[in-house]
């Protein structure tokens, strides 16, 4: 038996290929939905795929197995307690998936959605008696465990999850041997906990000693802890997880369909009817040059995520990308769901040449520049659109606060006129709430480049 973990930074995703020398079978767990990189290696090491395993319905990104099942004729294998508009077979708490010198064994751990399970395996060859691993899904996190609120819409409560979580951790996953390797299908970053570490594989030993939420502790402690203080789910949540639920277009016949050059013509003509002009190109060129009304979210930081929490799902989407990366941002853009492009704008930035008033820019300042303004009688106002945390532990004095997921809804509250300097922690977000607040009419604004970070290093060499 052989495990191989694929770790989708930009969507902090882990999911997992196990293969079986002896069978030649392979198996998919909690597969993204471009699923070259797992055809790729069953090809190489000579497996088959035969089976596709979904530990739940997962809300964050939208699971390849519609796509393996098409592509390979694999089994799809969900929760017992699942319900999905596609055939699969019911993973049964204690029951298991058997070939040549591998055993997974499915254990039923509601607690993060009602039909979350985790998968046992066990290497027949070397121990038959000992897992060698348990692939958690999102119950048991490296630091963390799974959020348990985001079910309310279906009429489940977060104390209710809570509960029954506490009962998968200390009933199933704590009674395994402290040698057993924890595989999770997420690490730091993913909205799906609020504490994650970096780590992408641990022991449940390690787990038992150093994960907060299992430290001994009785029922009503851990529900108070697990509930509290969790982040905001975005909205697209539970569309994915809906999706995931349900048969759809796969991922290549979405990028078939969107993968179109518009003309500037054609794009305006879009635009002006609702859709919305999505430039994913870096925030420095952004700030250079884009057209007017777009919104910037760059392809280099976590762009499906802030895709999925800034973008309306039902308006259509135009590309503006640099020459060769429209693709990966169509690609990116399906792993949420988003499959509603309607093109992209041919040439790009240089399809705007002759069109200079379709052009705006946003201007950029330093940290230098910002203290010396700050100075000033009438100082510039200051929005950093970080989230809490990050704020309370470090802030500009007289700042402004609304994080950049509540933005749109907040917008509002930020004044229309005098100058406004935007932040986050390194420049990537501000420009996001740049485009957000040019869009809602506001001028005279400004990113501050390099974020707080610059700031506050600018305020330690100042006193060195």
């Amino acid at each position: 038996m052989k495990i191989k973990q694929f770790y989708l930074a930009c969507l902090s995703h882990a999911s997992y290929l196990i293969g079986d020398d002896k069978s030649k079978t392979a198996v998919v767990i909690d597969p993204q939905r471009d699923v070259e990189a797992y055809l790729a290696e069953a090809k190489r090491k000579g497996w088959t795929i035969r089976h596709v395993l979904l530990t739940h319905f997962h809300a964050d990104f939208i699971a390849g197995h519609i796509e393996l099942k098409e592509l390979c004729n694999a089994t799809i294998h969900i929760g017992a307690k699942g319900k999905a508009d596609y055939p699969f077979e019911p993973m049964t708490d204690g029951g298991a998936l058997e070939f040549g010198d591998t055993r997974l064994k499915f254990l039923a751990t509601p607690g993060h959605t009602p039909e979350g399970v985790c998968i046992l395996a066990y290497d027949l060859k070397k121990n038959p008696a000992a897992p060698r691993a348990v692939f958690t899904g999102d119950t048991l996190f490296i630091g963390d465990v799974g959020r348990p609120d985001l079910m309310a819409s279906v009429g489940v409560t977060a104390k209710q999850l809570a509960s029954s979580l506490y009962d998968s951790l200390h009933k199933k996953i704590l009674a395994l041997p402290d040698a057993t390797l924890v595989y999770p299908a997420h690490g730091a970053g993913s909205m799906c906990g609020k504490n994650m570490s970096s780590e992408t594989v641990s022991t449940i030993g390690e787990q038992r000693r150093h994960n907060y939420a299992l430290k001994p502790m009785n029922r009503n402690e851990f529900v108070k802890l697990v509930t509290a203080d969790q982040p905001e789910a975005p909205a697209y949540f539970a569309y994915d997880a809906k999706l995931n639920r349900e048969m759809r277009q796969t991922l290549p016949k979405s990028l078939k369909k969107s993968l179109k050059a518009l003309s500037l013509a054609q794009a305006l003509k879009l635009q002006h009817s609702g859709a919305v002009v999505l430039d994913v190109r870096d925030p420095g060129e952004y700030a250079g040059a884009h057209l007017r009304g777009s919104l910037n979210i760059g392809l280099g930081g976590r762009f499906a995520s802030w895709a999925g929490i800034m973008l309306d799902r039902r308006k259509p989407l135009i590309i503006v990308a640099e020459h060769g990366h429209e693709q990966e941002a169509m690609l990116r853009l399906g792993r949420i769901g988003f499959d509603q492009v309607a093109g992209f704008l041919k040439g790009g930035m240089e399809a705007l040449k002759k069109s200079p008033d379709l052009v705006a820019e946003v201007e950029r300042v330093d940290a230098g520049r910002l203290n010396e303004e700050l100075g000033l009688t009438k100082p510039p106002l200051v929005l950093d659109v970080r989230n809490d945390a990050e704020r309370k532990a470090l802030k500009i004095p007289g700042s402004m606060h609304i994080a950049l997921n509540q933005l749109e809804r907040r917008v509002k509250e930020v004044p229309m006129s005098g100058r406004l300097i935007i932040h986050c922690a390194s420049g990537y977000r501000s420009m996001v709430a740049a485009s957000v607040l040019e869009r809602a009419g506001r001028k005279q604004l400004a990113d501050l480049l390099g974020g707080i970070s610059a700031w506050e290093a600018e305020k330690d060499a100042a006193k060195a």
